[in-house]
């Protein structure tokens, strides 16, 4: 296993970063003191007795406060994970009960204090993500989301990021977004995955694990493209962009829309004529509808410079057989059709 794997999986048991970095340093000496591991794991000697406590009420070390100065001793990784296992274990009956007695709703709406709590939820929603990811986080909270983010835009989902509370990151962080923007300002934490699901977090709470704001958690279908609007509407529009993304091989599909429009703003710019394959229905009446034709303009907002007339308009002019329509996504109202899966292809 290497080790980026091995944190993340630490990281599912409620480790942080940096008591991973704690953690891992100890497992290499076995034991140490607290000034060592503060020299090794780049952290303050108070920040390593506090994450020693913590570690030490997980059952994976010991902490000899007694001795002078004091020292701390990893577990033996057998009896961590034995421990580990037993209390998985222990849980397994009261889990089963509450899942078998409470049904799943399609539509649920939490309030949620746990800082803990919230973040795991994010992490969730990014790694289920099928579709397209609209994402602010404070940049001191980017490192922890980093891996799932990453993974998400590699399996072809429109990762648009807003890092809050900086002018500029670095080129390897940049990386894990389809488009990354950055702004000076703090701003509420803001995720939607697939316009369904999301979080919205008030400034500061996942900076500090004492705050008494409370987030809210939402999977509705109804909230989402609300919420989505709010983050295209207020917060997109006065960040910097950083960085985007290549585009995709073609030819490729696109069920998301604005992913499509995203990946022809990008084949355009690069002076690729471009065709599209529309599956959908007419604007006007609802009829089905297939047509191939040729893209002649795209609206967005996405990338750089913009050209939209409002946040959420994104959409594709096309001509076919000397007719022009406009196409929009789900609940396009301003163009002539609706489309509900499209596929670009380079014009021969």
């Amino acid at each position: 296993m290497d080790d980026a794997t091995l944190r993340a999986h630490l990281r599912r048991f409620g480790l942080s970063e940096k008591e991973v970095d704690t953690y891992l340093t100890l497992l290499e000496h076995g034991a140490a003191t607290a000034s060592t591991i503060a020299d090794v794991a780049g952290v303050s000697k108070r920040y390593v007795y506090s994450v020693s406590e913590t570690l030490e009420d997980r059952g994976f070390v010991t902490v000899a406060d007694h001795a002078v100065p004091t020292t701390i001793r990893a577990l033996p990784p057998d009896e961590v994970i034995d421990e580990l296992v037993r209390d998985a274990e222990a849980m397994r009956p009261a889990l089963t009960a509450r899942h078998t007695r409470i049904e799943p709703s399609d539509e649920q709406f939490e309030v949620i204090k746990s800082r803990v709590t919230v973040l795991k939820r994010i992490r969730s929603f990014i790694s289920e993500a099928d579709n397209e990811l609209a994402v602010s986080v404070p940049v001191d909270l980017l490192e922890e989301l980093d891996e799932e983010l990453r993974a998400a835009r590699d399996r072809g989902v429109l990762v648009v990021l807003l890092v809050s509370g900086t002018t500029e990151l670095d080129c390897e962080t940049t990386a894990i977004a389809s488009v990354t923007r950055v702004w000076s300002e703090q701003m509420p934490t803001m995720l939607t995955a697939d316009h369904q699901v999301g979080v919205v977090a008030p400034i500061g709470m996942l900076s500090s694990a004492h705050s008494d704001t409370q987030a809210i958690v939402f999977a509705q279908k109804h909230l989402g493209p609300v919420v989505v609007a709010s983050f295209f509407g207020n917060y997109w529009p006065v960040a910097h962009e950083v960085s985007v993304a290549d585009p995709a091989e073609l030819p490729v599909s696109y069920e998301n829309f604005r992913h499509g429009v995203f990946q022809a703003t990008l084949w355009s710019r690069a002076d690729v004529d471009l065709s599209v394959d529309i599956l959908g229905r007419t604007a006007a009446d609802g009829e089905p509808l297939e047509l191939t034709a040729r893209i002649t303009a795209v609206t967005q907002g996405l990338i750089e410079p913009t050209n939209n007339s409002f946040p959420v308009e994104h959409s594709l002019t096309v001509e076919a057989a000397g007719e022009t329509y406009t196409v929009g996504g789900y609940g396009a109202f301003l163009e002539t059709i609706e489309a509900d899966r499209v596929r670009l292809s380079a014009d021969s």
